[in-house]
C-alpha cells in the first residue's frame, strides 16, 4: 500500500479543501493509492454535513451578514466551525485499512495515540446511536469510535464510500469550542458537548505539533509513506470539483 502525506499549514478556502478531498478520492478509486491531508482553513469557516438540512437549521442572512464564508462537504455528519483546529482528510480504498467501519476505528485510534502522545488522556467514544443530521454541531455529541478527552468529545469525522475507495474528514480542536455554531442556528441547537486540545492538554499545542503527532502515528499503517511529489498538481486536482464547491446552490441545496 502507498501513502502520501500532504500537509497545509499555511491554509486555503473552504472550496479549495473539499473539491482537493474529493478530486483524491477519485484518485484513491481510480489507483488503489492512499493519500493523508492536514490542514487549516484560510478564511475560517463553516462547513455543513453533505445530508444536513443546512436551510432549515442556520440563519443564511445572519451567517453572510457577518461575512462568514460556508461550504457544504462531500461527507456526511453535522456543522463544524473550523477556525483554530486541524482538520484530516483520509482517502484511500476501503480495504486499506480493514473496510470501512474498521477504517473509521483505525484512524480514530491513530488520533488517539496522537492525543496521547501530547500528553492528554484520550478514549474512544462507546458504540451509540448517532443523532440525525438536522440536530445540531457536529461537537454536540459523540458517535461511537470518536476520539473523547476528559469524556467530552475532541476529534469529530464522516465518511463517503466511492466505489472500492473511501473518503473520512474529521476537525481536531486545538482552541475553538464550537459556541458560535448555536450563534447561527434558526432555533434550539445541542451543543456544548466538545473540548478543545488546549483544554485537556492545560496548555497551547499548536497546529504544527499536533500534525506532527499525527504524522508520527502514521507509521504504523501497513505501506510505503511518501512526501507529494512534482506529479500530484494539487491545484490541477483541486480545479476538477471547484465548480461546485464554490457554488452557494450546492451550499444551500437544502
Amino acid at each position: 500500500m502507498h501513502w502520501t502525506l500532504i500537509t497545509d499549514p499555511a491554509g486555503h478556502p473552504g472550496w479549495w479543501h473539499m473539491a482537493l478531498d474529493l478530486a483524491l478520492l477519485d484518485e484513491a478509486a481510480h489507483t488503489g493509492a492512499g493519500f493523508v491531508r492536514l490542514y487549516r482553513w484560510s478564511p475560517w469557516a463553516l462547513s455543513f454535513g453533505r445530508h444536513e438540512p443546512a436551510l432549515r437549521r442556520f440563519d443564511r442572512a445572519r451567517i453572510e451578514g457577518l461575512g462568514l464564508d460556508a461550504v457544504r462537504r462531500p461527507t456526511g455528519g453535522r456543522a463544524v466551525w473550523h477556525a483554530r483546529e486541524l482538520t484530516y482528510a483520509v482517502a484511500g480504498p476501503s480495504a486499506a485499512l480493514g473496510g470501512l467501519a474498521q477504517s473509521y476505528r483505525a484512524i480514530h485510534s491513530t488520533l488517539a495515540d496522537a492525543v496521547r502522545s501530547m500528553g492528554v488522556p484520550a478514549t474512544l467514544a462507546p458504540a451509540s446511536r448517532p443523532l440525525p443530521v438536522g440536530s445540531g454541531a457536529c461537537f454536540a455529541s459523540a458517535a461511537g469510535g470518536e476520539v473523547l478527552a476528559m469524556g467530552r468529545k475532541l476529534v469529530g469525522s464522516a465518511q463517503l464510500r466511492q466505489g472500492d475507495a473511501f473518503l473520512q474528514h474529521g476537525s481536531l480542536l486545538l482552541e475553538d469550542d464550537q459556541r458560535l455554531i448555536a450563534q447561527l442556528t434558526a432555533g434550539h441547537a445541542l451543543s456544548g458537548g466538545e473540548i478543545t486540545l488546549r483544554e485537556a492538554a492545560n496548555r497551547t499545542v499548536s497546529f504544527t505539533e499536533a500534525a506532527a503527532a499525527i504524522a508520527a502515528e502514521l507509521g504504523s499503517w501497513d505501506g510505503t509513506w511518501e512526501a507529494p511529489g512534482r506529479d500530484l498538481d494539487l491545484e490541477l486536482l483541486a480545479a476538477r470539483h471547484q465548480a461546485r464547491f464554490r457554488d452557494p446552490a450546492w451550499t444551500w441545496r437544502r
